[in-house]
């Protein structure tokens, strides 16, 4: 399909679209975007579909932290085998390798501060390839994946007429 990454770009902002109007959006039949869809689930190109919640405006509960670790690479399997040890945990939402002076970002859920702080001090840190950890804890979201998760600000320039 021609069209494999404009139907990416499509489904990675609204998941939930309606099958014909994404066929209309892309000028093709509704049964070619089924079998695509099927297609690039076989082949893990779409790993998941996932909804986005505001939990601020929910009383549950919530505190979610970014937690930057250094590790030690293992000899011959790098950072592989320490992120998957990390990952394993089911409080633990994602897990990146990134450059700079921290190796992994893990990305956190818990209940209360304590919790998390907890998991970091309990589990994570007494890992034996982790040489350190700075633990950042999100205060508010405005944006997340693309989406703004408050009321967009009221554009308050003056309507300039000739």
């Amino acid at each position: 399909m021609e069209t494999r990454e404009e139907l990416l770009r499509i489904i990675e902002r609204n998941s939930r679209i309606d099958l014909k109007d994404l066929a209309v959006l892309l000028g093709t039949q509704e049964i070619d975007i089924v079998n695509e869809l099927q297609a690039l689930e076989d082949a893990g190109i779409i790993c998941g579909y996932h909804t986005m919640i505001n939990w601020e405006k929910t009383s549950v509960d919530k505190v979610t932290a970014l937690i930057e670790v250094r590790v030690t690479p293992q000899r011959g399997q790098g950072f592989d085998n320490i992120a998957e040890r990390i990952y394993k945990y089911p409080e633990v939402q994602s897990v990146y390798l990134i450059s700079g002076g921290y190796d992994l970002l893990v990305t956190l859920e818990g209940k209360s501060l304590r919790e998390v702080s907890s998991f970091v001090t309990d589990k994570l840190s007494t890992l034996d390839t982790v040489l350190s950890t700075a633990t950042h804890f999100i205060l508010k979201k405005y944006k997340d994946h693309g989406t703004i998760l408050g009321p967009e600000a009221e554009d308050e320039r003056e309507i300039v007429t000739p």
